[in-house]
């Protein structure tokens, strides 16, 4: 069983480093590459005042989050979450060092490396020279974001869930009527030869019978083709 853990965050700037906290965390749980309906939403206090120019891009107030837990309050409830999967963002890094700066704060160890899947990765590989946010992603994929008036970390994980399925290949990218990875030499789009005893073919004409039956049947009806052809 492959267990992922699609995450988006929210913040109140762009560095942990310079005072700024996360303010939302948002997960979307992926069993198989398939969604399970699993999901988590945190809000949080960042113990400090939300710029304007934060709130014009995810919407989030102070008057919002001063009655919100503290990152102390609620990380036990998102490691537990995630513990054991990989994570799947959007452009990792960002959210990784967020996340990893909340967690050391707190007395936490870091959250590996080895853990993480990069879909802006992914997306720049796949469309090299095209526009590869999330937007742009949607846009490419058909996905319907026209909910997205502000940047939300549930909301961005759900529709990441299914860019992320559509980087893979689809829902079925994993579908295939032979055993193997994709790309294997014997396990691609061509059968892969097997060595199988040698059988005699069974014969199959009609009987006496069977001949006789037919005749029979041809009497009963009106200019069958049959006799047209003979």
């Amino acid at each position: 069983m492959t267990r992922e853990i699609v995450l988006d965050t929210e913040t109140t700037g762009f560095d942990p480093d310079q005072g700024d906290r996360i303010i939302e965390i948002g997960c979307v749980e992926l069993v198989n590459h398939l969604p399970t309906g699993a999901t988590l939403q945190l809000y949080i206090n960042p113990e400090r005042e939300i710029p304007a120019e934060a709130t014009a891009i995810h919407g989030i107030t102070n008057e919002f989050v001063k009655d919100k837990p503290v990152f102390s309050q609620i990380y036990e409830e998102f490691v537990k979450f995630v513990d054991g999967a990989t994570l799947v963002i959007h452009n990792a890094e960002f959210d990784m060092k967020f996340i990893n700066w909340e967690l050391h704060k707190v007395g936490h160890k870091p959250i590996g490396w080895d853990k993480v899947l990069d879909t802006l990765a992914m997306a720049r590989k796949a469309f090299p020279g095209s526009p590869a946010n999330l937007d742009a992603l949607c846009r490419r994929f058909g996905i319907d974001n026209t909910e997205r008036t502000y940047h939300g970390a549930l909301l961005d994980s759900e529709l990441l869930a299914e860019v992320y399925l559509e980087l893979l290949g689809g829902r079925q990218h994993g579908l295939s009527l032979l055993s193997g990875k994709a790309g294997d030499k014997d396990a691609g789009g061509a059968l892969a030869k097997k060595d199988r005893p040698l059988r005699e073919a069974r014969p199959h004409h009609a009987s006496e019978d069977e001949l006789a039956q037919h005749a029979a049947l041809l009497e009963k009806l009106n200019d069958p083709l049959w006799k047209q052809m003979g």
